[in-house]
């Protein structure tokens, strides 16, 4: 008599999936997986993707049986559910779950993923209209009755890495303000592997800021003795994890392309800060945010030597080809600072947002 393989249940929710919201959200199994069945495999074709802002983007994931030529067995209901990993490994966000005919999407994935299924085996992800905060690592899992298997891939943002502080000046802003800031300027908080991108494209910055890890750091590529001294090797430096409401820095902010059209407004004289915001009202737009100018700057290269106002209140410059006059030792966007709203004059930079 052939001995029999008992299979042990560590943990379940249910002892069978219900095609219902409360199974797609809640369900956790856990298992051992039984000797010479067909072991369930779930393969990335890519580790990493790349997209834009406003752009769609498809997450690769198919999943196979290493001891059969078919999908699935046929005897369980297939389950696949997506989620975004965090810096807090313990934690993941729910981004869309399918079994059977049954589909949920949470929070600001609502309406915009849905699972390619180009075979019987795709479990490839899509998400249309792609917003900066869908930047970063997501994980595809497959459930078959007693079997799972997952796989991770990597959504990367073509955009641009840029330092901020307030018009309070330097070292003023908690985490949560940091976010907001952020948010005020057209973008998010940076990640640490985003900053480490812009470090390895030639970004110098000697003021530590947060990242969205909680972490604060600064990167270095020209050792000097305000930066940690001229013998140090150039690289990210960190400053480590700081308290959230009480510790304050800089902010390292992210933001990629735009809907939309950056201009310097032509104007037959210069203006006050309020008066920049109506001409750019005027004219069928709004002032722009400091996201925007580095975002054209960085990704469309536009060059203007001209220094105007922007939303925040700060006056700059956006320089692509280096010159005489107009930051003639790198291209940069040239901060000038906050002058006084109600009596400096200067040019404006604005905002035409495509419908």
């Amino acid at each position: 008599m052939k001995s029999l393989l008992f299979l042990v249940l560590i943990s379940v929710c249910w002892a069978e999936p219900h095609p219902d919201n409360s199974s797609l959200e809640h369900e956790r199994i856990i298992h051992i997986q039984a000797e010479n069945g067909p072991r369930l495999l779930v393969v990335a074709e890519q580790a990493k993707v790349f997209s834009h802002r406003g752009g769609n983007v498809t997450l690769p994931c198919k999943f196979y049986h290493e001891h059969t030529s078919t999908a699935g067995s046929g005897t369980h209901k297939i389950r696949v559910k997506w989620t975004k990993l965090t810096s807090d490994y313990l934690k993941e966000v729910d981004v869309f779950v399918a079994m059977g005919h049954h589909r949920k999407s949470y929070g600001n994935y609502q309406g915009r993923v849905f699972l390619r299924e180009s075979s019987e085996n795709d479990a490839s992800l899509i998400i249309t209209n792609i917003i900066l905060e869908d930047y970063g690592r997501y994980k595809c899992e497959v459930i078959e009755g007693l079997e799972d298997d997952t796989a991770v891939v990597a959504l990367n943002l073509e955009g641009v890495v840029f330092p901020y502080s307030p018009r309070l000046g330097r070292y003023n802003l908690n985490f949560h303000e940091a976010q907001r800031a952020c948010l005020d300027q057209d973008s998010v908080i940076a990640s640490f592997d985003q900053l480490y991108d812009a470090w390895r494209s030639g970004l110098d910055w000697c003021n530590a800021g947060w990242l969205s890890d909680g972490s604060v750091q600064y990167p270095i590529t020209k050792p000097r003795e305000p930066c940690g001294g001229k013998n140090t090797v150039p690289g990210v430096r960190n400053y480590g994890f700081w308290d959230k409401d009480k510790s304050r820095y800089d902010v390292f902010c992210f933001t990629s392309n735009f809907n939309g059209r950056f201009y310097y407004l032509i104007h037959p004289t210069k203006l006050t800060y309020d008066e920049a915001v109506q001409a750019c009202l005027k004219d069928g737009a709004q002032i722009a945010k400091v996201g925007q100018i580095f975002a054209a700057w960085k990704l469309l290269g536009y060059d203007r030597c001209d220094a105007g106002w922007l939303a925040d209140g700060s006056v700059r410059y956006p320089i692509s080809r280096p010159r005489k006059r107009c930051s003639p030792n790198e291209a940069a966007v040239r901060f000038v600072g906050f002058p006084d709203k109600k009596h400096k004059l200067y040019g404006v930079y604005c905002f035409r947002a495509y419908n």
